[in-house]
């Protein structure tokens, strides 16, 4: 087996002989963290049919049903176990709801830096010269500004400028380009050092002579060499985008109100914890605790799991 076979199927060869399997069970903290984070996920995805109402039908809002306790408190009502907010809102169906909104935003949005930083990482490391100073120089610009502030920004202005119905319609896609586009320059310097290190190997000089083109040998040979790293920032950054929109959403620029946010539960419920009206902004604050310590502690795992330090000799 080649050398760049062996480095392009080495993770999926791991998978598939369960060593990562096995690490994970001889890990209790990452195993509990990675049965929190699939039940919420798919809790998540199956939130439309979960849900006891549907938290963005008028129709199903009832004032009347407003500010109830949980149902295991003496004033509460059976329908509502998780009780209601301000508005009526059954706050599981919410919750449910909100969830789905914060892994949908968080995997787009890394999915987009992702791409980006790979492309440009890439091209930076393999082709060096003015390619390699124009992509470092832009990333060191933006590392300048911080992504939460650069959202805030943005969206502020965007949201003066399309007005408040284009912007409900468009915001929350708005909130996917604008923490996309925001944090790429990690997985570029990243990807651009690993490429640095790679590009001078001989399984990188065989396709040369071999005379490969640079799209196939820098996507089909030096990638898959460098995938390790890049996985652990994405899921490192999913809890990070996550954690972004719940702000931008607490602070009213986020998602906007017909979308069940996390961020904006909080925000929403603040305004109420000084009435003893605790479980509104409660039962969202523990259920984003819980999806962004789960991803945090599953990180840690896969950044030790694919440490070739740690790696056994293979069979």
């Amino acid at each position: 087996m080649n050398a760049a076979k062996y480095h392009g199927h080495h993770i999926w060869r791991r998978f598939r002989r369960q060593q990562l399997w096995l690490q994970l069970k001889a890990n209790k903290v990452a195993l509990i963290s990675s049965v929190i984070l699939l039940l919420l996920t798919v809790t998540a995805l199956l939130a439309p049919w979960l849900s006891p109402f549907d938290p963005s039908v008028l129709q199903q809002q009832n004032i009347m049903d407003a500010e109830l306790p949980p149902a295991w408190h003496e004033q509460g009502d059976s329908r509502f176990l998780l009780g209601t907010d301000g508005l009526g809102r059954d706050l599981l169906s919410s919750l449910l709801h909100g969830i789905r909104t914060s892994l949908w935003v968080g995997f787009w949005a890394v999915l987009l830096q992702l791409t980006l930083g790979t492309v440009l990482g890439l091209c930076a490391g393999y082709f060096g010269g003015w390619m390699d100073r124009l992509v470092m120089r832009l990333a060191d610009f933006q590392l300048t500004f911080s992504s939460l502030m650069l959202a805030i920004l943005v969206l502020a202005i965007t949201r003066a400028a399309m007005g408040a119905h284009d912007y409900h319609v468009w915001s929350p896609w708005l909130l996917i380009l604008v923490l996309g586009l925001a944090d790429w320059p990690q997985y570029a310097r990243t990807l651009r050092a690993s490429v640095l290190a790679e590009k001078h190997k001989d399984y990188v000089a065989a396709a040369q002579v071999l005379g490969y083109r640079s799209r196939h040998i820098m996507v089909m040979q030096i990638l898959p060499n460098t995938l390790s790293p890049l996985l652990v920032i994405a899921t490192l950054q999913v809890a990070h985008v996550i954690l972004a929109e719940a702000a931008l959403s607490f602070l009213g620029i986020g998602m906007p109100y017909g979308n069940p946010s996390l961020g904006g539960m909080m925000g929403s419920g603040f305004e109420y914890m000084l009435s003893g009206l605790w479980w509104i902004a409660l039962m969202p604050g523990i259920a984003l605790v819980l999806l962004l310590l789960s991803i945090n502690l599953v990180a840690d795992w896969l950044r030790d799991a694919l440490d070739p330090k740690n790696i056994g000799p293979q069979q």
